[in-house]
């Protein structure tokens, strides 16, 4: 019999707020504070607080274009270097352990993490704009559209019971979302063992 999906936690207060701020500092940073309502740290480079407005799905590329081919969705996903960066509902970094064991992963290596509160994302340069920098900077994949709720198409824990235990199997919620995000990870990570030993036999 499977066990209930770990209860969500409450937001904090002021996360779910799309008020416009105007911000001083670079281009960039007041695009992301004017635009999308987002706090901006002033760089370089410019900086995203996670925990506010959304927290952030790291993973390898590679595992990351397999989640995005098998999971319905339209959250925003920036990729930077070998990195991918899926947005999430804020909370998902303290869910995530719990979620893992709830899905029997826990304890298994995984090169799966989540950015909450106190964590930093390195700002992609706005969409549209010239991203030209150094090798490697971020870029968005798929990127927030200005004048949407971003909290409205992020992947959050609210599912419970039955609902949550379906949704392993289709839809775009957060435990699909893990789900696959942690078989894509392991999978990379076999592949990655398996070419270095045979590269070692050769």
């Amino acid at each position: 019999m499977a066990l209930p999906v770990p209860a969500p936690r409450a937001p904090l207060d002021g996360r779910r707020t799309n008020r416009r701020r105007r911000a001083d500092g670079s281009p960039v940073a007041r695009w992301y504070a004017e635009v999308l309502g987002w706090a901006a740290v002033d760089g370089p480079p410019v900086r995203l607080p996670t925990g506010l407005r959304f927290d952030v799905l790291d993973l390898p590329v590679a595992a990351g274009l397999a989640v995005l081919r098998r999971v319905r969705g339209d959250w925003p996903v920036a990729v930077e270097g070998r990195r991918m960066r899926v947005l999430v509902g804020a909370g998902t970094a303290d869910e995530l352990p719990g979620l893992l064991d709830w899905l029997e992963w826990g304890g298994v290596a995984l090169d799966l993490a989540a950015w909450g509160a106190g964590c930093r994302m390195t700002a992609p340069a706005p969409p549209g704009w010239d991203a030209a920098g150094a090798p490697g900077a971020p870029v968005w994949l798929r990127p927030p559209d200005p004048g949407r709720e971003v909290e409205a198409t992020l992947a959050g824990l609210t599912e419970t019971g039955a609902t949550a235990c379906a949704g392993l199997s289709g839809g775009s919620g957060l435990v699909r979302l893990v789900a696959v995000a942690a078989a894509e990870c392991h999978r990379a990570r076999l592949l990655a063992a398996a070419r270095a030993g045979g590269a070692a036999l050769g």
